[in-house]
């Protein structure tokens, strides 16, 4: 894997991180056992990013992480949460300095450190991106040595421009993938110019990009994909990339074909993003160690082709924009 500045801040990361979502909760029966297997594996094999939020699991994924860590001992890998989601109602007006300081406490709690290295507000009601006070309590909870760096995880293109525009934000975490395109139009670039670190979520589109997915699977019943095919619990958006179901399966069986013999089709998706130089680390999730292993050998790929990267841009185009590109 390569090793890339993460924006203005002092740490180099993996260009291939590790998503904690998958071993905090909702994505189905993953044990904790399994967690830390695949955390452990992900970290042998040498990825430098771990990604967490403090709702995942109610705090578990962070206090897997803090654990294996300290077992571990030697370099810490930079570990980058998220805050907000923990408001109830998740509105606007809860996004105060105190309510983010309580969050940022408990993840420091969770996660066994003073500091955190980077905290995201957690993709926040679009008004916030507009309340400049919010950014400024961000400024102060970081001049008290609570955390190093606060970056921002969005919804839309639209709420990432506006957020690179405050200076203090560092980072921005945003959907980019084979079926979610948009960001290279425009906003990859002009986090590319303010030096901003872009880390790209749901890589392979909650697994629909793994190529396994079919029909006929069956998802548990506490897993986004069965609960949140509709935006029923949160944006639809983080649910298959909000592409309907059907839709996504007719454009895998066409990405399928531009995979590279001895390739599996996750690893080809995840060498799609790290196409663009834009961005920073892409943080695909595992439930277990062999997953971990397979995301890491991404690296390994060799580029794209010109006409790979075109006719992924034709399937887009074709199947999943009309559904998409409007709406994120």
């Amino acid at each position: 894997m390569r090793h890339r500045q993460f924006g203005r801040t002092a740490f180099t990361t993996t260009d291939i991180g590790f998503g904690a979502w998958q071993i905090g909760g909702a994505w189905g029966d993953v044990s904790e056992a399994d967690g830390r297997s695949a955390l452990n594996a992900a970290l042998d094999a040498g990825m430098t990013f771990i990604d967490t939020a403090d709702v995942y699991g109610d705090g578990r994924s962070e206090k897997i992480i803090a654990d294996v860590l300290k077992a571990r001992g030697g370099t810490r890998p930079m570990v980058a949460t998220k805050a907000g989601r923990r408001l109830s109602p998740h509105i606007a007006d809860g996004y105060t300095k105190a309510n983010l300081e309580g969050f940022i406490d408990r993840s420091r709690q969770n996660l066994q450190v003073d500091r955190l290295d980077l905290v995201q507000l957690h993709c926040p009601p679009t008004e916030v991106f507009y309340r400049p006070e919010v950014f400024e309590g961000l400024e102060e909870i970081k001049a008290s040595g609570k955390i190093a760096d606060y970056g921002v995880s969005v919804s839309t293109v639209e709420e990432g421009l506006k957020a690179i525009e405050y200076p203090g934000v560092v980072s921005i975490q945003i959907i980019f993938n084979i079926f979610r395109q948009r960001p290279a139009h425009l906003f990859l670039k002009e986090a590319a110019r303010r030096n901003v670190a872009v880390i790209a979520r749901v890589p392979l589109a909650s697994g629909l990009l793994s190529g396994k997915i079919t029909r006929e699977t069956a998802f548990a019943a506490d897993d986004h994909r069965a609960f949140n095919r509709h935006g029923e619990a949160f944006d639809v958006g983080e649910t298959f990339a909000g592409v309907p179901f059907e839709v996504g399966l007719q454009a895998v069986e066409e990405v399928r074909k531009l995979v590279p013999a001895g390739a599996g089709m996750a690893a080809f998706a995840l060498k799609w993003i790290l196409m663009n130089d834009a961005v920073g680390v892409v943080i695909p999730g595992a439930r277990n160690a062999a997953q971990a292993e397979a995301n890491a050998r991404a690296a390994d790929l060799a580029p794209l082709s010109a006409e790979v990267m075109a006719a992924t841009a034709d399937i887009y185009d074709r199947l999943v924009a009309p559904h998409v590109h409007h709406r994120w």
